[in-house]
């Protein structure tokens, strides 16, 4: 897929993550008898900050009626009543757009939870259901791991989480007018499918022709965790999808001291002769899914290099939020909720790496001066364990990002004549120029940090 086929809007985002049930502090789960709460005005200082980090659009995680984490769902066209109704997620909505923030929401489409209106219906009336095939291989004659009196298919075995059969008219109809009412109700700019890696592929070029006759600017974005991004991202079916490998990279090349390894994954995808160089993926240091990056690292100190990758690279940056703190958050217990944490924005900003959150600031804005950042090609100029230089080459100017991971400064001899200039200047900090001769610059790089070098 070439650019031009993605949302104008979506080639130069960089997002800000939320995940509402875990921020506003919402019980952990919904006895779906009592009254609607109304938590999401929560989120409107979050909107704020986001804003003023520097991001244009935010992905809010499930906000639908559901029972537990929100990708069990009970209700498409019910605001989750721990969260509040729908008048305040449309509140929420407008008023992401009054920030020039644009609004993306989860669409777990994959399946449901035990809770959905459709499968209570089957679990009362058994074959009798005219929802029976509305769900993935029902058999009767059989009992589920939950003790029901059929069997039925479930995602990665959770028997929490009901396949939809999304093969079926009646089911693709229903969500279609799911995303139909979100669009006109909410005005959203777009959605992320959960689980699209599992998801048949036929529904979402069905779903994407849908979407397209909705809103011609809304952006689909998948969640796949492995396999070729190119069977997702086409024009017939998705604009972007998760980036679980440059997820890894970032990461484990720092736990590792290793850059090696980023630099093989950033030239097998955005390289000359890349795989995904024309596509635009979804890239992130961490999500609600997996540990927060903090606690992946051994070194605290490898949290700046971290982001300069990430805000720097080529792909749609996320930030996840409290993220750009350096909390800390891991799996374990039986439950994820230690990664969606209820935040208090004031208390937040006392967490251990108050720097961080202004150096992802400085970031993003520099990401949003120089297009080259955000539309340009990829190439590696320079390659060692602890630094990683490359070129993100643009006709409308080109910009050489340094990174450095080691805790001492390094000097490295870069050939830049591609660059045509007599002298370069740190666009991320500026200062004393440095000097090109005869196509070459020696640059200081200063520890656990980065350069981003222009033409002076």
């Amino acid at each position: 897929m070439s650019q031009h086929h993605i949302p104008g809007w979506a080639r130069d985002a960089v997002f800000y993550h939320l995940y509402p049930l875990g921020t506003c502090g919402a019980p952990r789960r919904n006895d779906h008898a009592s009254p609607p709460v109304p938590r999401l005005g929560a989120l409107r200082p979050w909107l704020e900050h986001a804003r003023d980090l520097g991001a244009t659009a935010v992905l809010l995680g499930p906000v639908f009626e559901s029972t537990e984490h929100g990708y069990d769902t009970a209700d498409y066209l019910v605001v989750d009543r721990r969260l509040g109704e729908l008048g305040d997620l449309a509140e929420l909505c407008t008023a992401a757009r009054r920030l020039g923030l644009r609004v993306v929401l989860d669409g777990v489409f994959h399946h449901v939870g035990r809770q959905f209106w459709a499968f209570r219906d089957l679990l009362q009336h058994g074959e009798g259901s005219r929802y029976r095939h509305w769900f993935s291989n029902v058999r009767f004659g059989g009992r589920s791991p939950l003790g029901d009196p059929f069997v039925y298919d479930a995602w990665h075995g959770h028997y929490t989480l009901v396949k939809l059969d999304v093969g079926n008219p009646e089911v693709r109809q229903h969500l279609f007018e799911v995303v139909s009412t979100w669009v006109r109700e909410l005005g959203i700019d777009g959605l992320r499918l959960d689980a699209a890696d599992s998801l048949d592929r036929r529904f979402q070029r069905a779903l994407s022709r849908h979407c397209r006759e909705q809103h011609p600017d809304l952006w689909l974005m998948g969640e796949v965790i492995h396999g070729d991004y190119r069977r997702w991202v086409h024009p017939r079916q998705l604009h972007s999808t998760t980036n679980y490998e440059l997820y890894k990279g970032l990461w484990s090349s720092h736990v590792d001291h290793n850059y090696f390894e980023l630099a093989h994954s950033l030239d097998r995808q955005s390289g000359p002769e890349g795989l995904y160089r024309d596509l635009r993926l979804y890239t992130f240091a961490d999500n609600h899914d997996v540990p927060r990056v903090a606690t992946k690292l051994r070194e605290a100190g490898h949290l700046r290099p971290l982001y300069a990758l990430l805000l720097t690279m080529p792909g749609i940056p996320s930030i996840y939020y409290g993220s750009e703190w350096g909390i800390h958050g891991d799996t374990g217990g039986g439950h994820d909720w230690d990664l969606r944490p209820a935040l208090d924005l004031a208390a937040v900003e006392r967490h251990p790496h108050p720097r961080l959150v202004e150096d992802i600031r400085r970031l993003i804005a520099l990401r949003h001066e120089l297009t080259a950042l955000r539309r340009g090609d990829y190439r590696t100029v320079h390659l060692a364990s602890e630094q990683l230089v490359f070129l993100r080459g643009h006709p409308h100017g080109s910009a050489l990002v340094a990174v450095n991971s080691a805790s001492r400064p390094v000097v490295v001899d870069l050939d830049v004549d591609e660059l045509g200039t007599s002298s370069l200047r740190d666009a991320l900090a500026p200062g004393e120029p440095v000097e090109v001769r005869e196509g070459r610059a020696r640059v200081e790089l200063p520890p656990c940090w980065a350069r981003v070098l222009v033409a002076g």
